[in-house]
C-alpha cells in the first residue's frame, strides 16, 4: 500500500493501481548537494543532476526538483538521512506538511505547523528539542516535500 498527499487529500493505493504506463517518466532536477534535517547547514545551490521520475509521482515538473537529506530532524515523518525528497514548489504548505525552508541562508527540511495566524517550523524527532524554531532572522519555504525516495540497499557503485 501506498500513501499519496495531493492538495491536503491522503490517497491510499494499493500496488496493482499504480500505473504502470500511459503517463509516461519526467526528469527531475537535483539542486544543491544536500538539504539539512536537522540544524541548518550550508548547501550548495547547483544543478548537480537529474533523476527520471514516473509521472504519476510529480504532477507539476516545472516547479519540482530533488534534494538529498543529512539529517535526522523529521524522522518522525518517514525521512530518514540519505533520502532524496521530492519538494514542490507550487503547492501551498499546509498544517503538518514537511516543508523545504531557507533558514538564515541554509536549507533545512522542517514541520511546518499554524498557531494561530503565526507559521511555525518545528522539529519531527523526539529526540531533537520539542520547541519550535521561533527567533529567526531569515526564513523562507522554498516548497512542500510531496515524495520520499529511499534506498533500501546501498548500490553498488560502477568502476570507470
Amino acid at each position: 500500500m501506498f500513501r499519496f498527499a495531493w492538495e491536503n487529500k491522503v490517497h491510499v493505493v494499493t500496488v496493482d493501481q499504480l500505473p504502470v504506463d500511459g503517463l509516461g517518466s519526467v526528469s527531475v532536477p537535483f539542486l544543491g548537494q544536500s538539504v539539512c534535517a536537522g540544524f541548518p547547514s550550508p548547501a550548495d545551490d547547483f544543478l548537480e543532476e537529474a533523476l527520471g521520475l514516473p509521472r504519476w509521482l510529480v504532477p507539476n515538473p516545472p516547479a519540482a526538483f530533488l534534494w538529498r537529506v543529512a539529517g535526522w530532524s523529521v524522522v518522525g515523518a518517514g525521512i530518514h538521512d540519505g533520502d532524496i525528497v521530492v519538494v514542490d514548489r507550487s503547492v501551498e504548505p499546509k498544517q503538518d506538511d514537511i516543508v523545504l525552508a531557507i533558514i538564515d541562508g541554509a536549507a533545512s527540511l522542517k514541520r511546518y505547523r499554524l498557531d494561530g495566524n503565526r507559521a511555525v517550523l518545528a522539529f519531527d524527532n523526539p529526540e531533537l528539542p520539542a520547541a519550535a524554531i521561533e527567533d529567526i532572522s531569515e526564513a523562507a519555504i522554498w516548497g512542500v516535500v510531496t515524495v520520499t525516495l529511499r534506498l533500501n540497499r546501498p548500490l553498488v557503485r560502477l568502476r570507470r
